[in-house]
C-alpha cells in the first residue's frame, strides 16, 4: 500500500534512521535498474523482464508477488498503448502524414524560417494524436527532402522535428506513451490522494497548447542560430562519410587464382579488413553482390575497408589497383540509391554486431559507411556491435528501398522512389481516429475500450492486414511498461517512495510549494535524460504526490510537473528515443542537444510550472 498523507506527515517528524530493510532492497532494485537504463549493456526490453524476476525473488521485501509482478502485461496503461501503437501505423499506412510533410516542404520553399514553420505546424498538432516515436520515423525523410530542396543544412530541421513532436504530444492523454502510463499511476494514487485521478483525453490541453506555442517560437527564431551546420546543404553521402578514404577498385588480373571463385573466396584471399561492396563487369554494376556471385577475368571489385588496409591491395595476389582509391565521385550509383539507414527502436539489428554478408543476404544493400552515436567510424565497420540511432550508409536498387521503408528495422532517410501507400483508406483511417477520440473524450467508454475497438475497426475496414498488427506494435516500449509498473508498486508498497519525497521536504521544506514544484520538473528532466522517460514518471510520480502532501500544495499539480518533464526531454539524444532518431541523418555530436536543448527545457520549465500553478493551483 502506498504511503498515505497522514503517515507522510508522521514520517516527516522522524530522523533517517527509520528507513528499513524493505525500503533498502527497493532502493537497490532503482539502482540496478537505473544502472542497467543508463549502460544499454542489456536490451531495454531484456532489462524490463529481469526487474520482474528480481522484484518476484526478492518478495519478502519488495512485496512484489508473483501476480503482481506480471500484472505490467495486463495493466490498463500497458494494452491502451500497445492499441495506440497500432493505430498509429494504421494511419502511416495510408501516407496522410508523409502527404503532409510533403505539402510541407512545397510552402516552405527556401526560406529557413518558413521550413522550421513548417516541420513545427505539421509535427506538433499530428503528435497529440499519434504516438509521436512513429510519427518521427515517417517524417525524417520528408523533413531531409525539405531541407535538400531549399538549400538548407538537414542538421537545421531534424532536431527541432524531433523537439516539436515531444512538445505536441502533450497536447493529449494519447499523444505519448507517459501520458497514458502517467495517467494509470496517477489513478492508483488515488486512493491516497484524493485529488489525484485518472487523466481525461484533454485534461491538460490548454497547458500543452501554450508549450508547443512558447517552444515553437523558440525554436523558429532563436533555436536555428545555436545549431551548427553538421551535413552541408544537398550533402554527397561519399563525400560527408569519406567513402573515398575506404573505398578503392581491383581488378582480377589474367590467371587469377579468384577466376572462377567466388565473391565470398574474393573477400577470404584479400584478407580479413576486406569487404567486396560491388562487382563491375562490362560496364554493368552488381550492387549489394550475392556471396556466391561467380568471378571472372576483367572484373573489378570495390572493396570497402580501412585506410591501413587499402595500402595493402597493391601486394594482394590476383588483383592490381586500377586507377587511385575511389573519391565521392568515382562511385557510380546509377544502378542504385545512395542513402541512410537508421537503426530504429525495436530493430533487429540492435545489439546485434555488423556482419556485410548477412546484412546483403537480408536487406538487399551494400553498407559503405557507419556512424555511431553521431560519429563517423572510420576504421572497419564489421564486426561493430549497432545501436539505436546508429546510421547506415548503403547502396541499394529502389525496389529494395521500398521494402525497407515498409518494414520495421530501420528508418529510411531518404524518401523511397516508389513508396506503396493504402491512400484510398486514408478517409477510413482518420474517421477511425477521429471516433477512437471523440469516445474517449465523451467518456462514453475507457480510452483502452476505444482504442481496442479502432484496431478492431482498422483491421476490419482493410487498413491495416492482421499479420500487420504485430509488427505496428514497438515490443520494447511494451516490455518497459510491464517491466517498471511493478517496480512502482514496490517503490509505493515498501515506503520508500515516502522516504524520499520526506528527504525532499527536509531539503527543500523551506522553499515555497510553487519553487519545489519546479524543482521536482528539473529533477525529473535530468532523470530522463539517462533512463527511459516512462520509468521516470513511475519512479517520480509516487515521490512527488507524497512531497506535495507533505508540504500542503496540491498533489495533482506535482503528477502534471512530472509528467511534462518527463515528455520533454531536450538535453541529449538519450533521453527520448525521436533524438536518437534524428542523431546520425543530422550529423549531429552529443553536445548539439544540449546547446538548443538546454534555454529550451529552462524556458519550459518555467511556463510548465507557471502554467500548472495557473490552471490547478499549487
Amino acid at each position: 500500500m502506498a504511503l498515505s498523507a497522514c503517515d507522510f506527515l508522521a514520517q516527516a517528524t522522524a530522523t533517517q534512521s527509520d528507513v528499513t530493510t524493505d525500503m533498502l532492497v527497493v532502493f537497490g532494485v532503482v539502482a540496478v535498474a537505473l544502472v542497467l537504463f543508463l549502460t544499454e549493456r542489456l536490451p531495454i526490453d531484456v532489462t524490463a523482464i529481469l526487474l520482474i524476476v528480481i522484484l518476484v525473488v526478492l518478495e519478502p521485501w519488495t512485496g512484489v508477488d508473483p501476480e503482481t509482478g506480471i500484472s505490467g502485461f495486463a495493466n490498463e496503461a500497458t494494452i491502451t498503448v500497445l492499441a495506440m501503437l497500432i493505430l498509429s501505423g494504421g494511419i502511416s499506412r495510408t501516407g496522410i502524414v508523409q502527404e503532409l510533410g510533403r505539402r510541407m516542404a512545397d510552402f516552405a520553399g527556401d526560406s529557413l524560417r518558413k521550413q522550421l514553420f513548417a516541420v513545427v505546424a505539421a509535427t506538433s498538432p499530428v503528435s497529440g494524436f499519434l504516438n509521436n516515436t512513429p510519427v518521427v520515423a515517417l517524417l525524417v525523410p520528408v523533413v531531409t527532402d525539405v531541407a535538400n530542396r531549399g538549400n538548407t543544412s538537414p542538421s537545421k530541421l531534424l532536431i527541432p522535428l524531433s523537439y516539436a513532436s515531444q512538445m505536441g504530444g502533450m497536447l493529449t492523454l494519447i499523444g505519448t506513451s507517459t501520458n497514458i502510463l502517467a495517467s494509470d499511476v496517477s489513478a492508483r494514487l488515488g486512493s491516497e490522494y484524493p485529488e489525484l485521478h485518472r487523466f481525461s483525453m484533454f485534461e491538460f490541453t490548454q497547458l500543452g497548447a501554450i508549450v508547443v506555442v512558447v517552444g515553437s517560437l523558440y525554436l523558429i527564431f532563436v533555436g536555428h542560430y545555436l545549431l551548427p551546420e553538421r551535413v552541408p546543404p544537398r550533402a554527397d553521402y561519399l563525400e560527408s562519410y569519406a567513402v573515398g578514404d575506404y573505398v578503392a577498385d581491383v581488378a582480377v588480373v589474367p590467371g587469377s587464382p579468384l577466376v572462377g571463385e567466388t565473391v565470398r573466396d574474393a573477400s577470404e584471399t584479400l584478407g580479413p579488413d576486406i569487404d567486396v561492396v560491388q562487382v563491375v563487369r562490362a560496364g554493368e554494376r552488381s550492387v549489394a553482390p550475392r556471396q556466391a556471385t561467380s568471378l571472372r577475368e576483367g572484373d573489378v571489385l570495390v572493396v570497402r575497408t580501412d585506410r591501413d588496409a587499402i595500402a595493402t591491395l597493391e601486394d594482394a595476389e590476383g588483383v592490381e589497383p586500377v586507377g587511385r582509391p575511389n573519391g565521392a565521385a568515382d562511385l557510380p550509383t546509377s544502378d542504385g540509391v545512395l542513402t541512410e539507414l537508421v537503426v530504429s527502436l525495436d530493430s533487429r539489428l540492435v545489439g546485434e554486431r555488423l556482419d556485410l554478408e548477412a546484412f546483403r543476404e537480408e536487406y538487399d544493400a551494400a553498407v559503405l559507411g557507419l556512424r555511431s552515436r553521431g560519429e563517423l567510424v572510420g576504421e572497419r565497420i564489421v564486426g561493430r556491435r549497432l545501436g539505436v540511432g546508429d546510421t547506415l550508409l548503403v547502396q541499394a536498387p529502389p525496389d529494395t528501398l521500398d521494402r525497407l521503408a515498409r518494414g520495421k528495422d530501420v528508418i529510411v532517410a531518404r524518401e523511397p522512389p516508389r513508396p506503396d501507400y493504402r491512400t484510398d483508406k486514408a478517409p477510413i483511417a482518420v474517421a477511425i481516429m477521429i471516433g477512437v477520440v471523440a469516445v474517449a473524450a465523451l467518456e462514453i467508454y475507457p480510452i483502452l475500450i476505444a482504442a481496442l475497438a479502432g484496431v478492431v475497426a482498422m483491421v476490419v475496414t482493410g487498413v491495416l492486414e492482421p499479420n500487420e498488427l504485430y509488427d505496428a506494435v514497438e515490443w520494447d516500449i511494451i516490455f518497459l511498461l510491464a517491466g517498471v509498473i511493478p517496480l512502482g508498486v514496490a517503490l509505493e508498497g515498501s515506503g520508500a517512495a515516502g522516504y524520499l519525497a520526506w528527504l525532499v521536504v527536509q531539503s527543500a521544506g523551506f522553499l515555497p510549494p510553487i519553487a519545489v514544484l519546479w524543482l521536482f520538473y528539473i529533477l525529473t528532466g535530468l532523470l530522463t535524460e539517462v533512463i527511459s522517460n516512462n520509468a521516470s514518471v513511475v519512479l517520480l510520480i509516487p515521490v512527488a504526490a507524497a512531497a506535495a502532501a507533505g508540504i500542503g500544495a496540491n498533489p495533482f499539480a506535482f503528477v502534471l510537473a512530472v509528467t511534462f518533464a518527463a515528455s520533454t526531454a531536450f538535453l541529449g539524444p538519450i533521453g527520448y528515443q525521436t533524438n536518437l532518431f534524428v542523431y546520425g541523418p543530422g550529423g549531429y555530436r552529443f553536445g548539439d542537444y544540449a546547446r538548443i536543448g538546454a534555454p529550451l527545457q529552462l524556458v519550459l520549465s518555467i511556463v510548465t510550472v507557471l502554467g500548472i500553478a495557473f490552471f490547478w493551483g499549487v
